[in-house]
C-alpha cells in the first residue's frame, strides 16, 4: 500500500471527518462514530468496525478511524461503536429505553456488552457485508465472543490490538485495580459522582493537567474524557471493568484455533494489562498464528498519542482484504 504524504493525509481526513450518531441498542444509549455513509446497503462489500476498550468511548478513536478511512482512499466505511452506556446521552434521549429490561439483560455488564455488539451488527450491517473487526483491549475479548456466538457472520479479518483476552486480574495492572473495581467499587462511584458536580471548565482543566505528561497528546481525546466525567457513563465503565476482572479468565483457545487464519494479534512490549509473557505463551500454543510484538513503544492506551501511527501500521495489514 503506498504511503500518503502529509498534505494528502490532511486533505483525505478533512474530506472524511467522522460523524457522530446516537441510537438505542440493546436497550441502552450508544454512540456510533462513522467515516463514510451513515447507513449501509447491500452494495457495501466491506465494513471496518472498531470495538473499543474500556472506557468504550468512541471519541477517543476519532483520529484512528479517520486515518484508516483516509488510507483506504475514503472508499470503505470505517465505524466505531461505543459500549452501551459509555457516552453522555443528548438532551433528547435518556441513558436507557426501559430501565427494567436493561437491568434484566445486565446491559452494562460484560456479557451484556457482547450481546450489545451482536445486536448492533445484526441490525445495522447487511448480511452480505463482510466485516473487518478491529478490537482494542477488552474489545478483543468481545470479538472472540462474537466469533464464538455467531459463526455465520462474514468476518474477513480481526485485528486484536493490546488484547486483554485472559487472566486480567493476574496482570500487573489487574492486581492493582481488582481490589478497587471489585471490592471498593462504591468508593469509585462516589468519586465519580463528586467529579460530575464540577463545572465543565474545571473538568477540562483537570483533564489537561492529568494528560500534561503526554508530550504528543492527541487534542481530540480531551473532550471525550471531559464527557466521561459526567457521572453515569464513567460508573457504567467501572461496573463493566469489575466484571472483566472476574470473568476474563482462561484464554478461549477453541475459538482462536477455529479462526486462527482470520486473527492478527498485536501485543505491547511494556503493557501491564497483557504482559509479554502472554504473547510468548500464545505464540508457543499457536505457532502458525500471526502474533506481533510492538517495536514502536506504543502504550496500551494508544489513542492518547499514537492513533494515527497505529492506524498507518494496521492499514497495511487490512488493505489486502479490501480487494474482494
Amino acid at each position: 500500500m503506498p504511503d500518503l504524504d502529509i498534505d494528502e493525509m490532511e486533505n483525505a481526513e478533512s474530506g472524511g471527518a467522522a460523524q457522530t450518531d446516537f441510537i438505542y441498542c440493546y436497550g441502552a444509549i450508544t454512540e456510533v462514530l462513522r467515516c463514510g455513509p451513515p447507513y449501509l446497503h447491500t452494495g457495501h462489500k466491506v465494513l471496518v468496525l472498531v470495538i473499543p476498550g474500556n472506557p468504550g468511548v468512541v471519541g477517543f478513536y476519532r483520529t484512528f478511524i479517520q486515518t484508516l478511512y483516509a488510507l483506504f482512499g475514503c472508499h470503505h466505511p470505517v465505524w466505531a461503536v461505543s459500549h452501551a452506556g459509555h457516552c453522555t446521552p443528548p438532551a433528547s434521549m435518556d441513558m436507557v429505553e426501559d430501565a427494567d429490561s436493561t437491568t434484566d439483560l445486565d446491559t452494562f455488564g460484560l456479557n451484556g456488552q457482547i450481546e450489545h455488539k451482536l445486536t448492533f451488527i445484526r441490525k445495522h450491517v447487511p448480511k452480505e457485508t463482510n466485516l473487518i473487526l478491529v478490537g482494542h483491549s477488552i474489545g478483543c475479548y468481545i470479538i472472540l465472543e462474537i466469533m464464538r456466538r455467531d459463526p455465520s457472520l462474514k468476518i474477513l479479518k480481526a485485528v486484536m490490538l493490546f488484547p486483554t483476552i485472559e487472566r486480567m486480574a493476574q496482570t500487573p495492572q489487574g492486581k492493582t485495580m481488582t481490589p478497587v473495581l471489585c471490592h471498593m467499587r462504591y468508593i469509585a462511584y462516589l468519586s465519580i459522582f463528586l467529579l460530575s458536580l464540577l463545572p465543565e471548565t474545571f473538568k477540562r482543566s483537570l483533564v489537561k493537567l492529568v494528560f500534561a505528561g503526554i508530550g504528543s497528546l492527541d487534542s481530540s481525546v480531551v473532550q471525550p474524557t471531559v464527557g466521561l466525567l459526567s457521572g453515569d457513563s464513567a460508573a457504567n465503565a467501572v461496573y463493566m471493568a469489575g466484571q472483566e476482572m472476574r470473568k476474563v479468565l482462561q484464554r478461549d483457545n477453541v475459538t482462536i484455533k477455529k479462526n486462527l487464519e482470520k486473527l492478527i494479534f498485536y501485543y505491547g512490549a511494556t503493557d501491564h494489562w497483557c504482559p509479554v509473557q502472554y504473547y510468548n505463551e500464545i505464540q508457543e500454543d499457536f505457532p502458525t498464528g500471526d502474533f506481533r510484538l510492538c517495536e514502536n513503544g506504543f502504550r496500551h492506551a494508544f489513542v492518547l498519542d499514537a492513533g494515527r501511527e497505529v492506524a498507518k501500521m494496521i492499514a497495511g495489514w487490512i488493505q489486502p482484504h479490501l480487494r474482494i
